[in-house]
């Protein structure tokens, strides 16, 4: 244990445990769009090393920053973030050592509450409240309040309060000229910056259309042949093989994937239900048959550790809120659980609960890509990848396209007819010249 009268360098290289430092944040004497960025580029390091399985330290810290640079992202603000954090800590901890009091008697076993991400400065505390009232997903929490935030900070000294369209489509045009962003990024921020001003603050936007629209570039999807599907897959191991089959075997996106519950997989009828896909649709799909005792299996192990959960009293898996309301003990019972859940709990942002949640998407990712490496494949593979080989796979089949469609859970046939192209080769039926001599 650190003597009392030692200060801790603010900068010490081992690892560093600051729970409430959110909470310390807010109540520094800095203006909120200073706390808000700081609050989001915290956030973003602590994310990455969840992903890559690391704790807290000024040596993971400054691999994060190295990593932002080759990637040609800015670093200042999280540089200025970082640097907070480990001093803020240091200080956090020698606070701790010298109240140090009797230990308390082991407390009554109850279920752990802290506090949820009710947002910093009183402008995203309104947005939360709204994004909650209307029941959105956290992906779009988050998305929208990210945006959010960086429109603050681009804001200046301007209150969020009193932005106006104008400002949303000056910052629209700042995104396509100078961040360079697509023309999907520019759409999402619009949707965010649209729900921030007229949805939570109830202002009248106006006509702010005309703006610089983002790049937008047609890409025929990444598709894996049958035999690098094989080679991909073999290189993966345990649950993560798993979830990768089930991905291609199904067709479905990674967050349907993760979000699959024990009661999804109805192995009778050979099929996975998918629910609140894309859109907020529910779906049907095919089950791999060689799947079966695999699933079987991981649902075994699954089984195990919700025991483990029930001895230890801990707080149900998160459920939407509709089913919430209407069983509000739906949570602890079997068929609602993770069939991929996290091996480590975490705290709910929301409701400040701390519960076991599904496994992180950053987990398949970066073994889905390492697979790829050690496979020699030659292209850039993600988890979606698998998805377009799915499609492109069942046409090449003989699939009919509409059942395609039904399957990927596409609004319109148009998004499906993507996949022939990749079956169309250009010039098929022509040969080269190159080939006559």
């Amino acid at each position: 244990m650190t003597n009392s009268n030692q200060t801790p360098h603010p900068l010490s290289p081992t690892p560093v445990a600051f729970p409430r430092w959110r909470e310390v944040l807010r109540n520094e004497p800095y203006q909120p769009a200073q706390v808000s960025v700081y609050e989001g580029e915290i956030f973003s390091y602590l994310k990455h090393l969840k992903a890559v399985r690391q704790r807290a330290s000024v040596k993971s810290a400054v691999a994060y920053l190295d990593g932002l640079e080759q990637r040609g992202q800015p670093t200042d603000q999280a540089r200025a973030a970082l640097r907070w954090f480990f001093r803020a800590a240091a200080h956090q901890a020698q606070a701790e050592v010298d109240t140090i009091a009797p230990a308390p008697p082991p407390p009554v076993q109850t279920i752990q509450v802290e506090r949820g991400d009710l947002g910093g400065p009183p402008w995203e505390q309104r947005m939360v409240t709204t994004l909650r009232t209307r029941q959105l997903k956290w992906r779009t929490e988050e998305a929208y309040r990210g945006w959010a935030r960086r429109f603050a900070l681009w804001l200046g000294d301007k209150p969020v309060e009193e932005a106006s369209g104008d400002d949303i489509r000056r910052y629209l045009e700042h995104l396509a000229v100078v961040g360079k962003v697509s023309a999907s990024t520019q759409r999402q921020a619009l949707n965010a910056l649209v729900f921030l001003v007229r949805e939570t603050m109830g202002r009248d936007l106006g006509d702010f259309s005309g703006y610089r629209p983002g790049r937008s570039d047609k890409r025929i999807p990444i598709v894996l042949s049958p035999r690098e599907c094989q080679a991909l897959f073999a290189q993966l191991t345990d649950v993560h093989r798993i979830m990768a089959q089930l991905m291609y075997g199904a067709g479905l996106r990674l967050m349907e994937l993760l979000r699959l519950r024990v009661q999804d997989l109805q192995f009778e009828q050979g099929i996975v239900i998918v629910r609140q896909g894309k859109g907020g649709k529910d779906r049907v799909s095919v089950l791999p048959e060689s799947l079966r005792l695999p699933l079987l299996e991981q649902r075994d192990r699954v089984r195990a550790l919700f025991e483990e959960d029930r001895q230890a009293n801990l707080p149900g898996v998160w459920l939407p809120q509709a089913v919430e309301n209407k069983i509000p003990t739906a949570g602890i019972q079997w068929a609602w659980q993770w069939v991929f859940p996290s091996r480590q709990l975490a705290i709910d942002p929301r409701s400040g609960l701390k519960r076991r949640h599904h496994v992180q998407d950053a987990a398949l990712q970066n073994a889905i890509r390492k697979a790829a490496r050690a496979a020699n494949l030659s292209l850039r593979v993600t988890p979606h990848t698998l998805r377009h080989s799915f499609a492109t796979h069942l046409l090449a089949n003989g699939a009919d396209i509409r059942t395609v469609q039904e399957l990927l859970g596409h609004a319109d046939v148009a998004t499906t007819m993507i996949y022939t192209h990749v079956l169309n080769r250009p010039g098929l039926a022509v040969r080269s010249p190159l080939d006559n001599f």
